[in-house]
């Protein structure tokens, strides 16, 4: 397995990848520069991505197929977006979740309120109309 920076020729797959796994493809961004994919046997087996709000970025889109879960995919496809995100120089990081605080924690993100969530984040689609309220807010201070 390999992790990659995505391009356009990975949108049809990344998409059909989000969908399975239920999550929002409507507001994906036309510009994948800040999205990541794990690749095994040339086939798209996870992607991550981060919205940038200088200072501030907004993890999102990270799912990994049924079939390859439990093998350190998702661990090593959030190392590379942290990287990716301090070399923006990004400050805080930023998630919606509804199913995967447990997993985020353990990665040393925190649950916030919303109402600590800077205007920037909060102006994204993602949060702003794509996940539902019910979502949990959380936050990793790079």
């Amino acid at each position: 397995m390999k992790i990659i920076q995505a391009n356009q020729t990975n949108r049809s797959a990344i998409i059909e990848l989000l969908k399975n796994e239920k999550l929002p493809v409507d507001d994906l961004p036309g510009n994948l520069d800040h999205f990541f994919i794990a690749v095994s046997d040339s086939d798209i087996i996870g992607v991550i991505g981060l919205e940038h709000y200088p200072p501030f970025g907004l993890l999102r889109s990270m799912v990994v197929r049924k079939d390859h879960q439990n093998k350190k995919v998702a661990t090593i496809l959030v190392e590379t977006l942290e990287k990716h995100a301090a070399d923006l120089k990004v400050e805080f990081i930023y998630l919606l979740t509804e199913t995967a605080s447990t997993y985020f924690e353990k990665k040393n993100y925190q649950t916030v309120e919303r109402t600590e969530v800077p205007d920037e984040i909060k102006q994204s689609t993602e949060f702003s109309s794509v996940c539902p309220v019910s979502a949990i807010v959380m936050k990793k201070t790079l």
